[in-house]
C-alpha cells in the first residue's frame, strides 16, 4: 500500500495544497535494478525456463511467447518476445516477425474476451533512447485501454491504479488466449 503524505504537505512537509501517493517499489526500475548487464543474465531468455505461472507466461509459441509486463501501464498490459535473444526489429527471420505479428493479434483478441478491452497501444521501444527498458531482447507491448482509463491517479498523482493482482491477470488471459 503507497504511503501517504498528509494533505498539503509535500515530501519536506511544506504546504502546496497536493497530497501524494508514494510508491517506493517503483524505485527499483526506476533505478534499472534487475536490468541484465549482460545477455546470459537476460529476463527474457530467462522467463521462457520458467512454468508458466511464476513466469507470468500467458502463451508459448514456437518462436514467440507473451508474458505480462512486471510494470504494467494498464492491468493486461502484456508483451510478445520471440526466444531468440535479438534487439532490433530488423534482425527478427521471416517466421518470427509473421509469429509475432501473430501473437500481437491473439493478445488483442484475449484482451477483448477477457478483460473488454475497447482499444490498444501497440509498440516497440528500439534502443535505450527510445525508452526500452530491456533494450537488449527485443519485445512488442500490447496495452489494453479502455475509455477513461487515464483518469487523475496518472496524469495528476503519477500513479497507477491495477485493480488485479499479476497472476490473476495471467490466469484470465491464458484462458483466454486463442487456439
Amino acid at each position: 500500500m503507497p504511503e501517504r503524505e498528509p494533505e498539503g504537505q509535500d515530501g519536506a512537509g511544506t504546504p502546496d495544497g497536493f497530497q501524494r501517493l508514494w510508491m517506493p517499489h517503483r524505485l527499483a526500475y526506476i533505478k534499472g535494478e534487475n536490468k541484465p548487464p549482460v545477455a546470459e543474465d537476460c529476463p527474457f531468455c530467462r522467463i521462457p525456463q520458467l512454468p508458466n505461472a511464476d513466469g507470468l507466461i500467458v502463451a508459448r509459441g514456437l518462436l514467440v511467447y507473451a508474458v505480462l509486463n512486471l510494470y504494467p501501464y494498464n492491468s493486461g498490459h502484456l508483451m510478445a518476445v520471440p526466444y531468440r535473444h535479438v534487439a532490433d526489429y530488423i534482425e527478427l527471420d521471416d517466421k518470427e516477425t509473421a509469429e509475432l505479428a501473430d501473437f500481437t493479434k491473439r493478445a488483442m483478441t484475449a484482451l477483448r474476451a477477457a478483460a473488454g478491452a475497447q482499444g490498444f497501444n501497440i509498440g516497440m521501444n528500439l534502443g535505450g533512447v527510445a525508452g526500452a527498458g530491456i533494450a537488449a531482447h527485443l519485445h512488442q507491448h500490447v496495452v489494453p485501454r479502455w475509455g477513461g482509463d487515464a483518469n487523475f491517479m496518472p496524469v495528476i498523482g503519477r500513479t497507477k491504479i491495477l485493480p488485479q493482482l499479476l497472476a490473476d491477470t495471467r490466469e484470465l488471459l491464458a484462458s483466454a488466449w486463442p487456439g
